[in-house]
């Protein structure tokens, strides 16, 4: 009996941790994108339309979307995914990023700024 409860807790043990994310190797994109004049609306509609896609990808984990207080012209999105190369590959061939980019100058300036971050060390309250 012994060793049936053994190995129960040790096969729920691996299953949680298989499901379990590793935020630690996770990627973080941060992009900086500028707005036409009076299309920041725009801009943010498409966003989420873009983002209820992306929600649905493998490697996926989150998503915030940011607008400069003192220029609403200028939004900052931050993603996290579990998998670069699944980011820089097959997400940016998904048919909803794809449209996104085609959509994209009917609101947004120019090429956004990307830049991507690994996890150094993470500190909470």
């Amino acid at each position: 009996m012994r060793i049936f409860y053994f190995l129960s807790l040790l096969i729920c043990a691996t299953l949680i941790s298989c499901g379990s994310t590793n935020s630690e190797d996770n990627l973080l994109v941060i992009v900086k994108y500028k707005t036409q004049p009076n299309k920041n609306i725009d801009a943010i509609v498409a966003l989420k339309a873009l983002v209820e896609q992306a929600e649905k990808e493998d490697h996926f984990v989150e998503l915030k979307i940011y607008v400069d207080p003192d220029d609403n012209s200028t939004i900052l999105v931050q993603e996290e995914w579990e998998d670069a190369t699944y980011y820089k590959n097959d997400h940016m061939k998904t048919a909803h990023y794809q449209k996104f980019m085609t959509d994209s100058p009917a609101f947004l300036v120019g090429t956004p700024e990307i830049s991507y971050w690994n996890l150094n060390s993470a500190y909470r309250k």
